[in-house]
């Protein structure tokens, strides 16, 4: 079983819940959510209903399609972990390798390539794929 939300680190209650909607409070809540802070908030026929959240819950935030993830005693909100991505079982990213270094050198010089090149690893460090 997944929870998912409406939303994700709300202060306060919407004004027109409909049962079955669910919030993640934030820290510092207000109103009926007063002392509920990083709790999950339920709306039912019988009012708000609270949940504490246990590490490693993760809940996906309907409002952004992002991921929430309870860790360390707080919600993260689109950070995704894990060692590995594989599509179709396939690796595609893994930790991370050597820094790869930039082209130079030679004796014939191909500046349109290398400019192409500069920008594939300026691309793949910028997501992080590989180390500057």
């Amino acid at each position: 079983v997944a929870a998912a939300v409406e939303g994700a680190l709300l202060a306060g209650p919407p004004a027109s819940p409909v049962i079955g909607d669910c919030h993640i409070v934030a820290a510092n809540p207000t109103g009926a959510w007063a002392g509920k802070a990083q709790q999950l908030a339920a709306w039912t026929s019988g009012g708000w209903r609270f949940v504490a959240p246990r590490e490693g819950l993760n809940a996906y935030v309907k409002s952004s399609g992002a991921t929430a993830a309870y860790r360390g005693g707080a919600w993260v909100i689109g950070d995704l972990s894990g060692a590995q991505v594989s599509i179709d079982g396939v690796k595609a990213v893994g930790a991370r390798g050597a820094a790869i270094a930039a082209p130079a050198g030679g004796a014939t010089v191909d500046a349109e390539a290398r400019a192409v090149i500069g920008l594939i690893l300026a691309a793949l460090r910028g997501h992080g794929l590989i180390q500057p």
